[in-house]
């Protein structure tokens, strides 16, 4: 029987690199998005080309009803979960003395809270057949707790996705369920791209995030849980 991945906000970017990886892998897989729809059929049928199963679903994550939504769908349709990628995730430049309480709660529902539901709702079936894989994509140097004025909302959530990824890694370890995290520095796709910043003189492929991705999923890297993986060419050291 196939194993089935869940990525969150694969229509496009990082997301969709990562679940065309895995249905290249192997894996039966889940398309989310949120709106959209079009780029979102076009991976699906992508997926579907390596002869596994591809679904998409819409739901808007953030909200604790949607995500249990989103799950539940997943299983339904694809018969179990062994692995979600929570890669969605806003992000939002702006100096912290400008933001309003609405952008605030935002960088923290699509960042940190929409993991959270997604991964409460999921774990019964990731703990059903003895292995299961939780991979969250955070940021590269939300673990150094430095200042980061025009961010701010951002790193709160990262740093804070950390913490609950570390927490969670203890607690499932014995049920053959390791939480990871996938940190990407600056990527091709990325809004912001300070390339004089990055020790090695380039951004990070989409591919290349992926990989790491991979690495966490592969059953033989079983024993690996809790840890943080940046792919960031040496930026934020």
């Amino acid at each position: 029987m196939s194993r089935v991945a869940l990525v969150t906000g694969s229509a496009r970017g990082i997301g969709r690199a990562i679940l065309l990886a895995l249905a290249e892998k192997g894996f039966d897989v889940a398309v989310h998005y949120r709106q959209s729809e079009l780029e979102a059929e076009r991976t699906r049928q992508e997926a579907q080309a390596m002869g596994v199963r591809a679904i998409k679903v819409a739901a808007d994550v953030t909200q604790v009803q949607e995500a249990r939504r989103l799950v539940h769908s997943v299983v339904e349709q694809l018969g179990g979960l062994q692995v979600l990628v929570n890669n969605v995730g806003d992000y939002l430049k702006k100096p912290i003395e400008t933001l309003t309480p609405e952008e605030w709660h935002a960088m923290l529902d699509s960042n940190l809270n929409a993991p959270f539901y997604l991964t409460q709702s999921a774990l019964p079936y990731l703990c059903a057949t003895g292995y299961g894989r939780v991979v969250n994509i955070g940021f590269a140097g939300a673990a150094n707790l430095l200042a980061r004025p025009g961010i701010t909302p951002y790193v709160i959530a990262k740093t804070g996705l950390i913490i609950y990824s570390k927490s969670l890694a203890k607690r499932l370890a014995a049920r053959g369920v390791t939480v990871n995290v996938v940190s990407p520095g600056v990527a091709e796709n990325s809004v912001s791209k300070p390339l004089e910043e990055i020790p090695m003189g380039r951004l990070a492929g989409l591919e290349e995030v992926a990989r790491a991705v991979l690495f966490f999923v592969e059953e033989e890297n079983g024993y690996l849980t809790g840890q943080i993986l940046e792919v960031s060419g040496g930026w934020n050291l």
